[in-house]
């Protein structure tokens, strides 16, 4: 499990990263509502980092801020490796910053399927100038605060990943 004091922890040593290399930071969150933004607003000096946060919950949501296709959405569904690249592709373009990272995944515990199920969430990373990451995650069905702290977990190792 994920507690509070290693998610601020690692929300700490991202703000003197991006501190140290000038970064400008962005996320655009479905299944984390935010709490990626909170980890990082939660630290003294995040004003010289994150630039601004989307939630992106629904599907209009995504398309309206972030310029994601809603063909796309319709083709391989919201919680995909193709929407996750979309949502923090257009969060950078709809941004100042040069990090952007999203999260789009089914905390539960209902909303799953045999091929999504509850706990899956994508994750991607993107960086003005480099190629986006991609993660996949199956937390499984550990409750849906234990999926969502993870997911915020998981999601500042990738800024923290492409970062450097």
């Amino acid at each position: 499990m994920t507690d509070s004091a290693t998610i601020h922890a690692r929300a700490e040593s991202i703000i003197q990263q991006c501190l140290a290399h000038g970064l400008k930071v962005a996320t655009a969150e479905s299944c984390t509502g935010g709490l990626v933004s909170g980890a990082l607003t939660g630290i003294s000096g995040s004003s010289g980092v994150v630039d601004r946060g989307f939630v992106t919950y629904s599907n209009e949501a995504k398309s309206d801020l972030l310029g994601v296709d809603s063909a796309l959405i319709a083709r391989d569904g919201a919680v995909s490796e193709s929407v996750a690249r979309a949502m923090a592709e257009g969060a950078l373009v709809h941004s100042l910053a040069d990090i952007a990272v999203a999260i789009t995944g089914i905390a539960g515990p209902g909303g799953g399927s045999d091929t999504k199920p509850v706990g899956l969430v994508h994750f991607a990373c993107a960086r003005k100038g480099l190629p986006t990451l991609h993660r996949e995650r199956r937390f499984g069905e550990i409750g849906r605060d234990q999926v969502r702290a993870a997911a915020v977990m998981q999601a500042l190792d990738l800024i923290s990943e492409i970062a450097h």
